[in-house]
């Protein structure tokens, strides 16, 4: 009985051993990294950076457009009498050219300076016109004419400068007219002399035209 005894006893001791001291799992270790490059089946081309590619044609692209001179020759308020009151806005007239011998202008109106300004920028740059020149003057003596404003427009040699007012200055600086003698007649309103500039220009006539 003594020797039974003994062994439930052991046998207890056991279990309360394995009870008191649980199993502990053994850590997982995550695999180790190997750099191993990834082939893949795209070509490189040699000599370019596909991330700045699309960039760098940008700025060429930018660099290559011409340079555009925007004048503004005058702004006026408008005011607009209606059943509810009156209605202030502003009116801009604008040169732009490239002074390569395209040129062009517009007159714009919008509740604000700017956006007066703006509207008429954009618009004077859809509507440029050619302008025959030779070297850095016009082809021959011309006058143009709008409304009552006429203005008499001359060759003149080189170093001669552009002898000219603001609105007829601003058209030949776009122009890229560097040399030419000029006088404004009759009325001086800056929209129409603006007008009758830009009509003796366009009828200008190419050299081979003149006799």
């Amino acid at each position: 009985m003594s020797t039974s005894n003994e062994n439930t006893k052991k046998n207890e001791e056991e279990v309360k051993a394995k009870i008191s001291t649980p199993e502990i799992a053994p850590a997982k270790t995550a695999p180790a990294k190997t750099n191993v490059p990834v082939q893949t089946n795209q070509k490189r081309v040699p000599g370019k950076n596909r991330k700045t590619g699309s960039k760098s044609e940008a700025k060429d692209s930018q660099d290559d457009a011409p340079e555009i001179s925007e004048k503004v020759i005058s702004i006026n308020r408008i005011t607009k009498v209606t059943k509810g009151g009156k209605k202030l806005s502003f009116s801009a007239l604008v040169v732009v050219g490239d002074m390569k011998g395209n040129v062009g202008y517009s007159l714009s109106k919008a509740p604000e300076v700017a956006t007066a300004i703006r509207k008429a920028i954009g618009s004077a740059k859809k509507n440029m016109q050619k302008i025959p020149m030779r070297g850095t003057t016009i082809t021959h003596e011309i006058i143009g004419q709008c409304g009552g404003a006429r203005v008499l427009l001359k060759p003149a040699c080189e170093g001669t400068g552009v002898i000219a007012s603001g609105p007829v200055r601003a058209v030949c600086d776009g122009a890229g007219i560097h040399n030419i003698l000029t006088k404004c007649h009759r009325s001086n309103n800056p929209i129409n002399v603006v007008k009758a500039t830009i009509d003796g220009l366009t009828r200008l006539k190419i050299n081979h035209a003149i006799k």
